[in-house]
């Protein structure tokens, strides 16, 4: 492995610093996902309701991320990148100091929220420039490697510290908030040429309408699973913090397996295969976490089926890259990629806003067995999700050098008249 660094480092320096920046983001993640919910319960004993009113705060910053983006238009895109891990750490550490002050809790949740959302476009679009032509998904696999790798390290030091200390969750917001700074640090030596340098502060194109659409419905289907995936372990069946550690160290596992693997799938059978893939697989997770009770598995075999729902979501959350690819393989200019993944985040939050507190009230209008209506709208999303999949189309080169789209199945996906 050493060697193989060695060498990498010696044809593209950049790619190894963008590595070791994308792992500690990886290694720090894991310290506000695995207790935030625990966190909010043990601390602050909120209802259902309340649960899911606190995700408009939480995700409005991801909605305006297009506009903080373009706010710093005037900085690289690694530059940003560190900007954003240097908010991200001033949440987290922010919290581990709060207690069980609301108001304060809300103010730094927000800034973490903000600095986090910032920097998953500027991610994405780092690692596509640093791809070559018809390899982005690999790329993108291999970055996701990376990063799930240091997930899984992240997510045993939770656990061990979870073990020690049970609800000592100002330790790992502490912890979380020093791995923020470091990646910080890592992405002020990366070249600032690196990445998109001339992006405009937002593209719209008619090009791009599906891959919006498939934003917008992403934000749906990951708030469900984001916010009330763990709130019915928590809440209906009682589960520790420490077993979100080891589900997501073990998904994070899996993931170091199935993301370069996930990366070769979107380059050999396209976009289109995977996104319909997801959409298929999230309506069986629906299903397990609304209706697992009702097969005779008793309340151990139920919160187990839960447990794998928990993780192959996390699993196949790793689909998304296949929306960055099919992005880029459609855009007009390459400068657009940049700015349309920041808009396509600030779209996913349009929805991921406002669908908590339905699902929240959802909740509560049938009471305990509430969450059971959540998941059955969300296998309604997810279906959706399935039929606008479907009209993906990859350009086709011409002749002449010009990208043209074919025709989709509605007719819907016409090329434009002019580039």
């Amino acid at each position: 492995m050493i060697e193989r660094l060695r060498r990498l480092w010696q044809t593209n320096p950049q790619l190894v610093i963008f590595l070791v920046a994308t792992a500690f983001f990886g290694l720090s993640s894991p310290n506000f996902d695995i207790v935030f919910n625990n966190y909010l319960n043990d601390t602050f004993h909120l209802g259902e309701v309340a649960r899911g009113d606190l995700e408009f705060p939480r995700e409005l910053p991801g909605f305006l991320v297009a506009v903080s983006a373009g706010l710093l238009f005037f900085l690289a895109e690694t530059r940003i990148g560190a900007v954003a891990a240097v908010v991200t750490a001033a949440g987290m550490v922010g919290l581990s100091l709060v207690g069980d002050n609301y108001a304060a809790m809300m103010v730094l949740m927000i800034a973490w929220s903000a600095g986090t959302h910032l920097s998953m476009p500027v991610q994405g679009s780092i690692g596509l420039s640093l791809s070559r032509e018809n390899q982005e998904g690999r790329r993108l696999g291999q970055l996701g490697s990376v990063s799930g790798a240091a997930y899984v390290i992240g997510c045993g030091i939770v656990w061990w510290l979870l073990r020690q200390y049970p609800r000592a969750y100002h330790l790992t917001f502490l912890v979380g908030g020093a791995g923020y700074a470091v990646a910080a640090i890592v992405l002020l030596l990366m070249d600032p040429s690196v990445g998109s340098r001339t992006r405009p502060k937002i593209a719209l194109h008619p090009r791009y309408w599906l891959y919006y659409v498939l934003s917008v419905l992403f934000g749906a289907r990951k708030q469900v699973f984001l916010t009330f995936g763990p709130w019915v372990l928590v809440k209906v069946y009682g589960q520790p913090a420490s077993i979100f550690a080891v589900l997501l160290l073990v998904g994070g596992i899996a993931g170091i397996f199935l993301r370069p693997l996930l990366g070769r799938l979107i380059d050999r059978v396209g976009e289109r295969a995977v996104l319909m893939g997801d959409a298929v697989i999230l309506i069986v997770i629906c299903l397990g976490y609304g209706f697992g009770d009702r097969l005779g598995l008793g309340r151990h075999g139920t919160i187990h089926l839960l447990y794998v729902c928990y993780v192959l979501d996390q699993v196949v959350f790793a689909t998304g890259m296949a929306r960055s690819t099919y992005l880029k393989k459609i855009a007009v200019d390459p400068q657009h990629v940049a700015s349309s993944l920041a808009l396509g985040v600030s779209l996913d939050h349009a929805t991921s806003m406002s669908i908590p507190r339905a699902g929240g009230r959802l909740w509560h209008a049938y009471g305990r067995f509430g969450y059971r209506y959540v998941f059955l709208a969300a296998a309604g999303i997810a279906i959706v999700n399935l039929l606008f999949a479907s009209l993906i189309r990859i350009p086709r080169k011409t002749t002449e050098g010009e990208a043209v789209l074919p025709p989709s199945p509605m007719s819907l996906d016409e090329p434009p008249t002019s580039a």
